[in-house]
C-alpha cells in the first residue's frame, strides 16, 4: 500500500476529517484532525481511525499504523 491508498481508505470513513498519512512497507503514520474526537480519550480516537483501516490491517496489506489524531482546537 502506499501513503496515498491509506489517506483514502480513512478519508473515504471520515469525510470532515483533515487526513496526511506518511510511509511505506506496510508501515504508516497517520495524522487525523477531526471534530468527532472533540470529548473522546486518545484510546477511542484510535478505535475510530482503525476501524477505517481494520480490513487492511486483518488482510495484512497494512502491516503497521501510528495514528495521532487530534481536534482542530488541539492544534492551536
Amino acid at each position: 500500500m502506499t501513503p496515498n491508498e491509506v489517506q483514502t481508505l480513512i478519508a473515504a470513513k471520515m469525510p470532515n476529517a483533515q487526513v496526511s498519512v506518511t510511509g511505506g512497507e506496510g508501515k504508516f503514520v497517520a495524522e487525523v484532525v477531526s471534530d468527532e474526537f472533540e470529548g473522546l480519550m486518545l484510546i477511542k480516537r484510535h478505535k475510530l481511525v482503525y476501524a477505517t483501516v481494520n480490513e487492511q490491517i486483518s488482510s495484512g496489506d497494512l502491516h503497521a499504523l501510528t495514528i495521532v489524531a487530534k481536534t482542530p482546537a488541539e492544534l492551536g
